[in-house]
């Protein structure tokens, strides 16, 4: 840590320079990103006690997912340009205490309204402090190791968040009532003092930016983030079973997205001070890592849903089991987030990130390798108290490529976020920032639907076949149904593995194809167009 000890942070003419822990300032700034990143998976686990506690049915349960998803997702590049035109340090602070307000709410909560009002704040919050993390990180830390090595602990809490967020959840969810307060409410109320602490401490380790006020481009605003709204509820309702891509309203959400965007970027070419300026993506490298960006999520959000299920329905692990499987995962991210931190002040990011993609990919394929006996007999096998799956070997058929996907995101979170944001003006940070954490979302939620249909397709026939065959053995519709859901879920997850594979070889293909910049001028700062002199 000896680069993030203290140094002199570049600051806007508008604020004086003062000297910054770096090291705390990164502490304060990851901190913020994990609570932010692991929300998105903590609740996951608990959803049948919640819906058993509060009365919720199953359509409206899913809710508590998707409403974090829509707010977070469609608020996030309205939140990025509210940090470049009020202050980065103040919104992110705004954002902080939103959270955690929203997340005390929610674990108060005594009814279904309340819950599902939360989960939008929180999603508001979320939106208003990730782009405003980011950005300070390159506002913050000097262009070189300490930046690098700032973005590596960054890309590696973006990335664990998730399995630490499992984790979490189904250690909290399994506590006996403390204070006469359920488990699960333990997921939201955790957030509070984490997002009021940072919040309080963020003016003492972070330095402000410029501000901007009275620039906020409100038809952009407004026609960008329903536009985002639709498409991300439209993914979201189509990767699920009960509606899927032909159902009206995915339809309608995504044609409705779609034609809100197209005003979106009419509009954004006309405006004197637009919401998103285009010099944000006219950069080849920048461009391509956004795109990058919104693949590889797409890949690795499914390998969680798929292979979580896998584990807990063909394998046999109980939800807390199942997050601890994933603990690997936190690990190897942050190796891999570690080695390629060292590696961009060497070696060209796209080498770093192209061998960090097909790693992932790699894994993907080996997922999608995982098998176990399926046909009728096998099932007849199972009982109350057995599992199809329960021979499989977690050590030499799941662990070898959780590490190999982990490490392999490592090594792709951390040059394709330094190259997304790099040379961007100082008044775009925010904004940049913000579009990369869109990319993610709408690419997580496109990636799920995309699968999810792969899924559903591979399995369905054979779900229907082995649903008669055991019937006609016997068992009664609801058992033949259980079994038979079981048995054709392995088929279907391998084929979305397989897909998820194809998925980030697109993504790999466009970075050794178009990212473009050299190690050299990774260390320097600046907007783009400068000369880069190396010694």
């Amino acid at each position: 840590m000896t680069d993030l000890t203290r140094a002199e942070a570049p600051a806007p003419d508008a604020n004086p320079p003062r000297e910054l822990n770096l090291a705390w300032a990164l502490v304060l700034i990851s901190m913020a990103q994990l609570m932010v990143v692991l929300d998105a998976s903590i609740a996951n686990i608990a959803l049948p006690f919640i819906g058993a506690d509060l009365n919720i049915n199953d359509a409206n349960l899913t809710w508590i997912v998707t409403g974090y998803a829509l707010a977070f997702g469609g608020l996030l590049l309205l939140g990025g340009r509210l940090g470049d035109l009020y202050g980065r340090r103040r919104v992110f602070m705004i954002g902080l205490s939103i959270f955690a307000v929203a997340s005390l709410l929610g674990g108060v909560a005594g009814n279904e309204g309340l819950l599902l009002a939360s989960r939008g704040l929180q999603g508001l919050g979320a939106a208003l402090a990730s782009p405003a993390a980011l950005a300070l990180i390159t506002t913050t830390f000097p262009a070189g190791p300490a930046r690098n090595r700032a973005f590596a602990v960054y890309a590696a809490m973006s990335g664990a968040g998730a399995a630490v967020g499992l984790i979490l959840g189904g250690w909290l969810t399994g506590l006996d009532p403390i204070l006469g307060l359920e488990g699960w409410r333990y997921t939201f109320l955790i957030n509070v003092p984490i997002g009021l602490v940072a919040a309080f401490l963020a003016p003492r380790f972070l330095n402000e930016s410029e501000s901007h006020p009275g620039q906020l481009d409100i038809p952009g605003a407004i026609t960008g983030t329903f536009g985002l709204l639709g498409l991300v509820y439209g993914f979201s309702r189509a990767g699920e079973e009960a509606h899927g891509w032909g159902d009206t309203w995915t339809i309608a959400s995504l044609a409705a997205g779609v034609a809100l965007l197209a005003v979106f970027a009419v509009i954004e070419s006309r405006v004197a001070h637009p919401l998103l300026p285009v010099r944000v993506f006219a950069n080849r490298t920048r461009a391509t890592s956004f795109l990058v960006m919104a693949l590889v999520p797409a890949a690795m959000f499914a390998m969680f849903y798929f292979l979580s299920l896998f584990i807990q329905l063909v394998v046999g692990y109980s939800p807390l089991h199942t997050g601890f499987a994933f603990l690997p995962f936190s690990v190897g991210i942050v190796i891999g987030a570690g080695i390629s931190s060292n590696l961009v002040n060497r070696i060209d990011a796209r080498y770093i990130a192209g061998v960090g993609t097909l790693m992932a990919a790699v894994a993907l394929y080996g997922f999608s390798r995982l098998s176990v006996p399926t046909g009728t007999a096998d099932l007849l096998a199972v009982g109350p108290d057995s599992f199809l799956g329960a021979g499989v070997n977690y050590w030499s058929s799941i662990f070898p490529f959780i590490i190999l996907m982990s490490v392999g995101m490592g090594m792709v979170f951390v040059p394709l976020t330094l190259t997304a944001v790099h040379h961007l003006r100082s008044e775009d940070s925010g904004i940049g920032s913000g579009v990369l954490n869109t990319m993610q979302q709408v690419g997580g939620a496109l990636g799920l639907a995309i699968l999810g249909t792969v899924s559903l397709h591979y399995a369905s026939n054979t779900k229907t076949d082995l649903f008669q065959d055991l019937v006609a053995q016997g068992k009664s519709p609801a058992e033949a149904g259980r079994l038979a859901y079981i048995g054709s879920f392995t088929e279907g997850a391998s084929a979305a593995f397989l897909v998820g594979a194809v998925l980030i070889l697109i993504g790999s293909l466009a970075i050794w194809a178009f990212l473009n910049v050299k190690h050299q001028e990774l260390a320097t700062d600046g907007p783009e167009g400068l000369p880069v002199h190396v010694g």
